[in-house]
Formats: structure tokens, C-alpha cells, sequence
């Protein structure tokens, strides 16, 4: 039962000398640029992906759609996941980004299923859409958990003594995984 007029002390998303590395690692950029790349490739591929199951019409580009959001998310991935060593000094499940690491596992085996599916042949066209849209809803998710730490790292940011440098990107963007 909390205590009242007690504020729970939330544990900084970033040390100060993590958010120094952060600031300094060319992975930052490359997952702001990625993040939002990642997320055009995504509505474009949905939008392809519902004309198909609502009219299907359309399998060959829906399918392409699929495919190069895949590609877009293994890159996010790998770049992420040494953005997260040049921070934090592991490639994976920093303490920060757990939740969002365990949830980008889901999304890149949905996605992956997916690939599976199509090189095998396996389940029917609109079957092998419905993982598609699977995975994408498990991308919102992890989206979202991004966002979130996106905004927290800016409120984090906005309660120190000194601004961070001009220029300087307040997460990783990765809306991905």
C-alpha cells in the first residue's frame, strides 16, 4: 500500500555516464533514422496487406512489403542491440530495456515466421497475411514501449542541472521490434 505524500523515486532510465555514451554513439543516430523509416515501411506494408485480405488483389506487393519491413526490423535489430552495448555494455536486456528487448523477440519471430511460411509454402496466402498482421500488432506494442522510454528519457533529461548537447538524440527510436 503506498505511503501517502510519499513520491516513488523512479530509477533514472540513464546514468550520467550512460547518457555521455549514448550521446556519443553513431548508433543513436542510425536508430533515430531507422526508427521512423521502420514505421513508413510499416503502414505502407499494412495498408498492402489489408487490400489483400479485403479484396485480394495485390499478393505480390503485399508480399515484397512484408519482406522489406523484415529486413528493416533485422537491421534495427543488430544496430540496437549495439547501440545497447556502446550504452550499456551488453548486447541485449539492459536492465533500461528489458521489456522492450523481450517483446522485439516476439516481433522478430512472428516476422521470421512469416518468411518461413513463404519459403515453405506453408499455410495459404491469406493465412501467411494473418501472421503478418500478428507480427505487426506485436510491433505496435514494442512501438509503443519505445515511445514511452523516448518520453521518459526526455523527462529524465528535462530534470537535470545542465541540457544535454544540442543535437543530441534523448533515446534510442527503435519502433521495432
Amino acid at each position: 500500500m503506498p505511503v501517502r505524500g510519499r513520491k516513488h523515486s523512479a530509477t533514472p532510465l540513464y546514468t550520467p555516464e550512460q547518457r555521455m555514451r549514448r550521446d556519443a554513439s553513431s548508433w543513436t543516430l542510425v536508430q533515430g533514422i531507422l526508427a521512423p523509416l521502420q514505421f513508413l515501411v510499416f503502414l505502407v506494408s499494412l495498408a498492402l496487406v489489408l487490400r489483400y485480405l479485403a479484396t485480394g488483389a495485390g499478393y505480390d506487393a503485399a508480399n515484397l512489403s512484408i519482406i522489406l519491413k523484415t529486413l528493416v526490423l533485422y537491421t534495427i535489430m543488430v544496430t540496437g542491440a549495439l547501440w545497447e552495448r556502446d550504452v550499456f555494455g551488453v548486447y541485449l536486456f539492459a536492465p533500461a530495456f528489458f521489456w522492450e528487448d523481450a517483446v522485439s523477440f516476439v516481433v522478430i519471430a512472428l516476422h521470421t515466421a512469416y518468411l518461413a511460411a513463404i519459403v515453405t509454402g506453408w499455410l495459404t496466402p491469406a493465412e501467411q497475411m494473418l501472421i503478418a498482421l500478428a507480427a505487426y500488432a506485436t510491433y505496435l506494442v514494442n512501438a509503443a514501449q519505445f515511445l514511452l522510454k523516448l518520453r521518459a528519457a526526455r523527462l529524465q533529461a528535462a530534470q537535470l542541472p545542465t541540457p544535454p548537447a544540442p543535437g543530441a538524440l534523448d533515446d534510442r527510436l527503435e519502433l521495432a521490434s
